[in-house]
């Protein structure tokens, strides 16, 4: 399979990290990180740019996370323009990482809290497009 499922809007079909679709199709929201130097990274990186090594390792984002920012998107780009408003948020994981995306439209606006605590999750579009959200852990 490869990358051009990932995303409400996909420009490309050939990727070094499409093995992410593949673990988003399993239930899993995955990362990388570099066996030489140790550096964590979502979105998953295939070559490491603190050491440029590409020996990298596929981990799962397991962790509850918390949130540290987020906006609600009025006016979304080309190819989103039919879907706001969403809520957009950054949230910190005990992997290492920050991940930016979508809040679940599951949670309303008004519920999204600056501390709160999130899980990742993959979400299937109704175009068999695949993604990832932050849902409410």
């Amino acid at each position: 399979m490869g990358f051009e499922k990932f995303g409400v809007v996909s420009f490309t079909s050939d990727a070094k990290v499409a093995p992410l679709v593949d673990y988003l199709e399993k239930g899993k929201v995955m990362m990388t990180k570099c066996q030489q130097c140790g550096k964590a990274f979502f979105p998953p990186k295939a070559d490491c740019p603190r050491c440029v090594s590409s020996n990298v390792e596929w981990l799962e984002i397991s962790s509850i996370g918390t949130l540290l920012a987020f906006t609600v998107v009025n006016y979304g780009p080309s190819g989103f323009e039919n879907d706001t408003p969403y809520t957009l948020g950054i949230a910190e994981f005990e992997e290492g990482v920050k991940v930016l995306g979508r809040v679940s439209k599951a949670i309303s606006p008004e519920d999204v809290k600056v501390g709160m605590r999130v899980k990742l999750a993959p979400l299937k579009l109704a175009n068999e497009q695949i993604i990832y959200e932050m849902q409410r852990s």
